[in-house]
């Protein structure tokens, strides 16, 4: 995950880059070269905060439809001398795939385009995988010398040969060249060496077995935090411990939560917080409130807190919410997913004050936004309102829109509109369901998703269930 560099929510760059249903339509009405000119910067500079699971490929390349926007800047960005130094895949993962929803639009430039960078590119496993789901047998098979010369037939070769294989996202490629005659023998034996590399990995499990006792499964956690500072055993300890542990061993494992080194302590209070233990409550507000307790100890503490479910943990939230601090965020968070309507206000107050303090892309934003929901506070709404036009989170702002729906009267005739165009298959659903139409681009656009065949079928579903016998405007 990365700070990308994001544009004002006022601006078309910045609608564009947050993937917003309103981007799109700023830009159909804005001149041509400005819309292309943000579009091309928000594809080449990719603003996802996280690009491993925000959607913006499929938004981006509708829009290059509809603007009849060429590919020459996507192809400068993928061929320019940087490739061959920043080979990390978000540099080029946002162009390649919207290449891949292009050449399924029918764009011939993209696919080929797509080819040629899977001959030469360095992020070719990625432009391999879009080909796979949109090429034809003979445009693959016209890429198997280039692809496999990257690998020399040599020990390291095959070997580097045979991870390709196994960790291929899309297998197609590599089944359609095994069975060509040239290149049988190699793959064959790539494919078996994955299928033994990954036997081999289950033959050497890692970690503590069930059967130590609990002193070693603690000491086993320490020694992990002593000998490697970023690996954290102390989840696979408690996991170890839920196997292991007895009655006769809580004595020994409320001293490690107490005071013993910090993965052990952690470990334990994981363990004892999953049985509920009723001094774990009491043992996890020292570990948060002390201000020498070192940051990947709080964190744990602060985790096995969030994932407790009985009534004696909610009940303490209630008390923990009013803090402005980490354990009153958690205790807030606890709330909004599991209090009762009585706990309204409180899960709004920390709506509210993570917003001023924090802004709108603030981590602890997403279990408020959906207890705000959850509980119906409808003076919440205009706090949803900023979050969902202010958040670069395309996933927040689906968020806040959920929240809205349930909370906003206006939403159906408001922001509900803007969300059928937004780059988010689960807000165009939302958006589906409850988009008021007696806007006429509400009418077109749920026409024009339920003709479109890249549009996932949870969206076309909902847009179906507008067109039904009670549903005469549509």
């Amino acid at each position: 995950m990365f700070d990308p560099d994001i544009a004002p929510s006022g601006t078309l760059l910045g609608l564009l880059q947050r993937g917003r249903g309103d981007g799109t339509l700023h830009a159909l009405a804005a001149p041509r070269a400005e819309a292309l000119a943000a579009l091309n910067d928000s594809v080449l500079r990719d603003p996802r905060r996280d690009w491993q699971v925000e959607n913006r490929s499929l938004y981006y390349a509708r829009l290059y439809m509809q603007l009849d926007g060429g590919l020459e800047e996507i192809e400068r960005h993928l061929f320019h001398p940087d490739d061959l130094i920043d080979t990390a895949e978000e540099r080029t993962g946002l162009a390649l795939a919207v290449l891949g929803h292009l050449a399924s639009y029918g764009r011939d430039a993209a696919r080929l385009l797509l080819r040629s960078y899977a001959a030469v590119g360095s992020n070719w496993r990625w432009a391999l995988d879009e080909l796979a789901l949109r090429d034809d047998d003979a445009g693959l098979m016209g890429l198997a010398p280039a692809v496999l010369a990257r690998f020399p037939e040599t020990e390291e070769g095959e070997a580097a040969l045979a991870t390709a294989v196994r960790d291929a996202f899309e297998p197609r490629p590599w089944r359609l060249w095994a069975e060509g005659v040239r290149y049988a023998g190699r793959l064959a034996a790539a494919g078996e060496q994955g299928s033994f590399d990954r036997w081999q990995r289950q033959l050497r499990p890692r970690g503590p077995r069930p059967g130590w006792s609990v002193t070693e499964v603690l000491e086993w956690a320490q020694q992990g935090l002593d000998l490697h500072p970023e690996e954290h055993r102390h989840a696979a300890a408690a996991r170890c411990l839920a196997a292991v542990a007895g009655p006769e061993d809580r004595p020994e494992l409320l001293r490690a939560a107490r005071g013993g080194p910090d993965a052990a302590r952690a470990a334990a209070l994981h363990h004892l917080a999953e049985r509920g233990d009723p001094d774990v409550l009491g043992l996890i507000e020292d570990v948060a409130v002390d201000p020498l307790t070192a940051e990947p100890l709080t964190a744990a503490a602060l985790a096995s807190f969030e994932r407790m479910r009985s009534v004696q943990a909610v009940d303490r939230a209630r008390v923990w919410a009013r803090r402005e601090d980490r354990l009153g965020a958690s205790a807030a968070a606890m709330l909004a997913r599991r209090g009762g309507q009585r706990d309204a206000a409180l899960v709004l107050a920390a709506l509210r004050r993570t917003v001023r303090a924090e802004g709108p892309d603030a981590g602890g934003l997403w279990e408020l936004v959906d207890g705000a929901g959850r509980l119906g506070v409808g003076c919440a709404a205009p706090v949803l309102r900023h979050v969902y036009r202010e958040t670069s989170s395309s996933h927040l702002r689906g968020r806040a829109a959920g929240a809205l729906a349930a909370t906003d009267p206006g939403f159906a005739a408001g922001f509900a509109v803007e969300c059928l165009w937004d780059c988010e298959e689960t807000t165009r659903e939302l958006a589906a369901r409850h988009a008021a139409t007696g806007d006429a681009r509400v009418v077109e656009q749920l026409r024009r998703l339920a003709a479109d065949p890249a549009e996932e079928a949870e969206v076309q579903t909902a847009v179906r269930s507008r067109f039904g016998p009670d549903a005469s405007a549509v």
